[in-house]
């Protein structure tokens, strides 16, 4: 947490630079390291995702090294969505921070805090899942609770006692429901929120930053992946996004 806040205030961003390599094997390592070194300056942090590194023959030691690549003092979030019982989520945070060497990781809560705990170690953040960018026909998040709100809204209920005892576990909330994010952030207005779904998935900055962000301005990380990995200049797509999140932030907390 303290490596979090310490990058934001450092960097004036509250840009997460997804990394979701996508492409041949022999280019991917390069442009990575192109993308890291061109957004770094503008980086709260980055989320590489580890289903789009586990696809590739040598996705492991490919995924260790694009974490070295990253500079100190920026957080690393593993977008694993790890989620078992409490034995096996031992072992996924061992990989996650022993083997791999991130700072955060995301955590699926359909197993309740078993499966995130684990986690909660120190110097480690984690991000539970609340309410996510997709919009599936099915969506389990989206049921109502006969006591009012949604299941979506029990599991950061979940999450924000568990963060009153750990103090490093925040909340994924997606930017494409921003009455949902609005929900979410009455219910826990002090943790950090990883937002994906900004750009391709079709969530709106503005509406986001209105509904998400805390008074002090801060408390939102917002991802984004594709619009930055296929940009012709990575750091001018991270850049305007960074300030485009800055010029939102005075209004917001100001109104």
């Amino acid at each position: 947490m303290e490596k979090l806040i310490q990058r934001v205030q450092q960097a004036d961003s509250l840009l997460c630079v997804g990394l979701d390599p996508i492409g041949a094997d022999d280019q991917v390592l390069a442009r990575l390291h192109e993308v890291i070194d061109q957004t770094a300056p503008y980086a709260a942090a980055f989320k590489p995702n580890l289903a789009f590194f586990l696809s590739r023959p040598d996705g492991v030691n490919l995924l260790r090294i694009v974490v070295d690549r990253v500079p100190n003092g920026i957080p690393v979030i593993l977008d694993g969505k790890f989620g078992d019982i409490s034995n096996t989520a031992e072992h996924y945070a061992r990989f996650a921070y022993e083997v791999v060497g991130a700072d955060a990781v995301t955590v699926n809560p359909y197993m309740g805090d078993d499966a995130i705990v684990p986690f909660a170690q120190p110097g480690k953040m984690v991000f539970v899942l609340a309410k996510t960018s997709n919009k599936p026909t099915h969506s389990l998040q989206d049921v109502a609770l006969t006591r009012g709100g949604y299941l979506s809204d029990l599991a950061a209920g979940v999450v924000k006692e568990l963060d009153e005892q750990h103090h490093n576990i925040g909340l994924v909330v997606g930017a494409t429901n921003p009455e949902a994010l609005a929900r979410v952030r009455q219910a826990c207005p002090d943790q950090w929120f990883l937002v994906p779904g900004i750009g391709a998935q079709g969530g709106d900055l503005a509406s986001t930053l209105k509904a998400g962000l805390r008074p002090d301005g801060s408390g939102l990380l917002i991802n984004s992946s594709r619009a930055i990995w296929q940009a012709v200049d990575a750091g001018a797509a991270a850049r305007e996004l960074q300030q485009q999140i800055n010029s939102y932030r005075p209004s917001v907390v100001n109104a």
